[in-house]
């Protein structure tokens, strides 16, 4: 599955699309740099039924992401609905299952950014943020944030934090993403896929 430019795997979980919007603008990002690429992926929801089986293709959206899109990638973009000031047990569900890349260290010395969004304005983005981070660290990856050299960070009325993109969706999911978080959103993707340039992607 490797292509000629390294890539950048941007995985998410998105329950009503909010977070899915921002994977798409750090793509863009990342796609806005010559000489790398994002890799857009999502993992399966997680049901509480025994039963329950998700389809191998997602209705929508990206493909499910497989071990190997970690092991190729030459950077990461983790993003998550906020569950709790938590990650969605989706996404913690798929992080368990990768003790073998994690003992191999085909994560380690890549830069990683995580983003989010949240129903509520305080409903926990910075501790989310936080939290998906420890997985990173554990797999010895170089996690990075947004500097307040980007004004909108300062600006902003609704998400956008210096550890990571973030959205406030609204208790419907009906709020569009503003001018400032698709800023932020997009800069963080250049700024990610430039780290890993630098970092000798490849």
């Amino acid at each position: 599955m490797n292509t000629s430019s390294p890539n950048i795997l941007v995985l998410y979980y998105s329950r009503h699309g909010a977070t899915r919007k921002l994977a798409e603008l750090i793509g863009q990002g990342i796609d806005s740099v010559p000489g790398i690429e994002a890799r857009l992926r999502t993992v399966p929801a997680v049901s509480a039924v025994s039963e329950a089986t998700e389809s191998a293709i997602p209705s929508s959206g990206a493909p499910y992401v497989e071990l190997e899109d970690l092991e190729e990638c030459a950077g990461l973009a983790l993003g998550s609905p906020t569950r709790f000031g938590n990650m969605a047990s989706a996404m913690k569900y798929f992080l368990d299952g990768t003790s073998a890349q994690w003992l191999s260290g085909s994560l380690s010395g890549k830069p990683a950014v995580v983003f989010t969004s949240t129903g509520s304005l305080h409903g926990g983005q910075e501790s989310t943020l936080l939290t998906m981070m420890i997985p990173l660290l554990h797999h010895g990856m170089m996690v990075m944030g947004l500097p307040y050299t980007h004004p909108e960070l300062m600006t902003t009325a609704t998400g956008g934090s210096p550890y990571g993109p973030t959205h406030w969706s609204g208790l419907d999911g009906d709020k569009p993403i503003s001018e400032d978080e698709k800023r932020l959103a997009v800069a963080m993707g250049k700024r990610l896929a430039e780290a890993a340039l630098k970092l000798g992607a490849r």
